[in-house]
């Protein structure tokens, strides 16, 4: 069999999520230029805030304002940054104990090299140009100028002083999470994939059933058998189910309303999910006979999307029958 296909893959969505008012509180403090900690029962300031007291379990409501200076407790050198980390030449990730905390936060610290990095080192908050409330407003930290360190010494700023909530405080934060992964297709998949890059749709047998799976299994999930034959699938068949999609969404490439469908290729028995145009979307149903329409071949790559979508074929709607063991 020919060698399996890879290609890189990204899976990338903004999540959206309310801070609630204790994480909004720190949030709006760093859009203002501010660092805000909570003050637990114990009487410990927590920078960021934490949400819910660990002993008493209620819900944080005394803030206190802290330095921009602080301390580094402990650090990590970064040699090799990755994509997304603050930046892209080596740093340290270090924890930094802010004037008037008891605990210590986490971020970037804009050193040079190990050499200019250590345990008790003083060092600053480097704010972003531009802040939006979010915790890459604070940019970094960075050491204090030669000379500096004296003359800020370490500072408690303790003064329980309760800040009240603004109408303008962050409410919620957008966050981009995404996940590079290099995707190695099984010598099924490859087969499948090569077919489209083709203009085939390409499927396998098991040899004990004769059931024909599209894309191709490597066996039969109905007896176990591992599937061998190859055959390539006729590209008109029957729409088994479907839903018309009315709601939007981010990166939406149609405007609803649109029908997504299970087709049940002529030969096959399992159908494949697509997208139904050249039909209004409440005229398609059930049995309704469809076939391929691809996309020019110098758009082809190794990919189902070679099909742009299924149409009509206008031919007589398949018996259900046909396609009732299929739903």
């Amino acid at each position: 069999m020919s060698r399996t296909l890879q290609a890189p893959v990204t899976v990338a969505f903004d999540y959206t999520r309310s801070t609630g008012p204790v994480i909004g509180r720190f949030f709006s403090g760093l859009r203002d230029g501010v660092v805000v900690g909570g003050r637990t029962s114990a009487g410990d300031v927590v920078v960021p805030p934490l949400e819910f007291d660990p002993v008493t379990h209620e819900a944080t409501t005394d803030f206190v304002e802290v330095s921009s200076v602080g301390t580094v407790t402990s650090w990590t050198w970064v040699p090799e940054p990755v994509k997304a980390q603050p930046f892209d030449r080596p740093f340290a990730f270090a924890l930094v104990t802010l004037d008037g905390a008891d605990v210590p936060m986490l971020h970037a610290l804009d050193v040079a090299s190990p050499e200019d990095v250590s345990t008790g080192m003083r060092v600053r908050v480097r704010w972003a140009p531009e802040r939006i409330g979010a915790i890459t407003d604070i940019e970094c930290f960075e050491p204090l100028a030669p000379g500096e360190a004296e003359a800020q010494p370490l500072v408690e700023v303790r003064a329980s002083a309760s800040l009240e909530t603004k109408e303008d405080d962050v409410t919620g934060v957008i966050t981009t999470v995404s996940l590079d992964y290099n995707y190695a297709a099984s010598p099924e998949e490859s087969l499948f994939y090569r077919g489209l890059n083709e203009g085939r749709i390409m499927g396998q047998v098991c040899p004990t059933c004769q059931k024909v799976y599209v894309p191709p299994r490597s066996a039969c999930p109905a007896d176990g058998t591992p599937t061998a034959e190859e055959v390539e699938l006729s590209q008109t068949g029957t729409i088994t189910t479907f839903c018309i999609v009315n709601v939007p969404f981010l990166g939406q490439k149609i405007t609803p309303p649109y029908v997504s469908a299970y087709v049940l290729l002529d030969g096959a028995d399992i159908a494949v999910l697509h997208l139904i145009l050249g039909v209004p979307a409440d005229e398609v149903r059930m049995g309704m006979r469809v076939k391929a329409v691809w996309k020019p071949k110098d758009e082809w790559a190794y990919s189902l999307e070679n099909i742009d979508h299924f149409a009509p074929t206008g031919d007589p709607d398949a018996d259900f029958d046909t396609y009732k063991q299929h739903l």
